[in-house]
């Protein structure tokens, strides 16, 4: 197993004319993901959470130590389907994976987990056992599209990620056609920085945001506020 390397992550929400003119400094120094098709790619993320919504509790606690899982897409491809946990320690994070294929994530959704202690990656263990003992079911869909941007050698990675929607009524991962709704104001983003020890000053010069505010909530918790006011709810903390 690969050793844990635990990461800082800045979030900042800030307008679309502010990206733009962040972006603009950024193309002379770094460089579009390989994995971006056109400069962007889709994302569609499937979070679980248990019955007592501790992840999305936690998070509006602001607990030092938290975990979530969730399984994510591109493009709506079934190429890659990654069962995620992404877990906080103080101001550092950590995400590991493992790859499903799609007939396991449709094992998973129809309640068959007995596959997941027989596979090598850790994640899936521990994702087993948190699915049987804390009782994990799907909580809530997150779509965004992604404009990332990386340096060399790749310990910096910024990322725009723009249309901030929340699925509803289903958790087809592949359901292009699933009502979705905004989880953020006409015109406004979010702009995550995440790096590995520090990040140099070259990069603080291109990426300092003037407006910006720095964000602590999460587009997991964003959409399911979004989902909470649909339903006729907000749980308060």
């Amino acid at each position: 197993m690969k050793n844990k390397v635990f990461r800082h992550e800045l979030k900042y929400l800030m307008s679309e004319r502010e990206a733009v003119l962040i972006r603009s400094r950024l193309r002379e120094k770094a460089r579009i993901d390989e994995h971006a098709v056109n400069g962007s790619y889709f994302i569609r993320s499937l979070y679980f959470d248990d019955l007592r919504e501790s992840a999305y509790g936690d998070k509006q606690a602001g607990t030092s130590e938290r975990r979530k899982f969730r399984i994510r897409i591109y493009n709506y491809s079934d190429d890659v389907i990654s069962l995620e946990c992404k877990e906080k320690k103080g101001s550092y994070i950590l995400k590991r994976s493992g790859r499903i294929s799609k007939e396991e994530l449709d094992r998973i959704l129809s309640g068959d987990y007995s596959f997941l202690p027989e596979r090598e990656e850790s994640v899936l263990k521990e994702f087993y056992i948190s699915l049987c003992s804390e009782g994990l079911r799907p909580s809530v869909m997150v779509d965004y599209d992604r404009v990332p941007y990386v340096f060399d050698p790749g310990t910096v990675r910024i990322t725009f990620d723009e249309n901030i929607r929340s699925g509803f009524m289903s958790y087809d991962l592949f359901d292009k056609s699933i009502p979705v709704f905004s989880a953020m104001d006409p015109g406004m983003l979010i702009m995550e920085v995440k790096f590995t020890e520090y990040l140099p000053d070259t990069v603080k010069d291109l990426i300092e945001p003037g407006a910006a505010v720095q964000l602590a909530a999460s587009k997991f918790v964003m959409c399911s506020d979004v989902m909470r006011d649909i339903r006729g709810f907000r749980r308060t903390v």
